[in-house]
């Protein structure tokens, strides 16, 4: 695995921190909206009208599927599960599978620009080794592999003593990437997983698929603060990120959005809308 001098040649890069304000005005503080700000920001990137990007994104219960768990069979018994539990549903459009996210859960995204000439691989080794150097006074034991059992799982599932604690997914746009990486760093990682999984046991009811999901099993994922045996919270992991970024970069900028990039965004955001409209559909049919 390559470290991050020899992927990142930046000197200058943008922080954002959309963790705990409302985005737009507009719009409603959803994972719709970081995903379609995301998809804005790669293109922002892409174009040179932007210094490559780490942004910070926290969103309240919260269960963000893949394209494939549209497919599942039962797909609407699954949703009204996790509606009933109190979840917002969306699907995202970027790789992956279903992941819980909730208050505990820091999301960070890495946007990089130039990457027709950097590979899927490098771009997530570049997120792997930030959040290594993220954490790097307080363990080395930070492994990249994947987590059979865990949900989401991954080639660049983070992994510490083999519980998981975070994944990574990767969607290009142009010549920019936008590199999202969920960490569970408080709160029930269990019962996270475990609503994980009766949301695949409804959504499937034991039939066969094309696609193989995963037989998640809670008890290979855990949270920063249980893998580390410390009290570890989302505010001292942002502190953290930032810290980083200082570390790795020469300057950090912090310019607002731009007209264009609010352009982008609305037209994103609609795309993001109409990819859920049978979600909702789903949703309101189950209240």
């Amino acid at each position: 695995m390559k470290n991050w001098q020899e992927i990142i040649h930046h000197t200058t890069f943008r922080y954002i921190d959309h963790s705990e304000e409302n985005f737009f005005q507009d719009v409603s503080n959803t994972a719709l909206t970081s995903f379609a700000i995301d998809d804005s920001l790669a293109t922002s990137v892409s174009n040179g009208d932007s210094p490559p990007t780490v942004r910070l994104w926290v969103h309240p219960k919260t269960i963000v599927l893949g394209i494939p768990d549209a497919r599942l069979p039962y797909i609407e018994d699954g949703v009204e599960l996790l509606s009933n539990a109190g979840y917002h549903v969306v699907v995202r459009n970027s790789g992956g599978l279903a992941v819980a996210l909730d208050d505990g859960v820091l999301n960070l995204s890495l946007i990089l620009p130039g990457v027709k000439d950097l590979s899927i691989h490098e771009c997530y080794e570049a997120m792997v080794n930030f959040i290594q150097y993220m954490l790097r006074d307080l363990t080395n034991d930070i492994k990249a592999y994947e987590i059979v059992e865990s949900y989401c799982p991954g080639d660049y599932d983070l992994s510490i003593h083999g519980k998981k604690f975070a994944g990574i997914s990767q969607r290009r746009i142009k010549d920019g990437a936008a590199i999202q990486i969920y960490l569970d760093v408080e709160g029930n990682s269990f019962e996270r997983a475990s609503l994980i999984r009766k949301f695949y046991d409804i959504s499937k009811k034991g039939e066969e698929t094309k696609f193989t999901y995963p037989n998640v099993n809670p008890n290979v994922m855990g949270s920063l603060s249980e893998l580390l045996g410390r009290k570890m919270t989302v505010n001292k992991m942002k502190e953290r990120a930032y810290a980083a970024i200082s570390d790795l970069s020469e300057q950090i900028n912090q310019q607002p959005f731009t007209e264009q990039e609010i352009a982008v965004f609305e037209k994103r955001y609609e795309q993001m809308v109409k990819r859920n409209e049978q979600i909702e559909r789903i949703v309101k049919s189950s209240n």
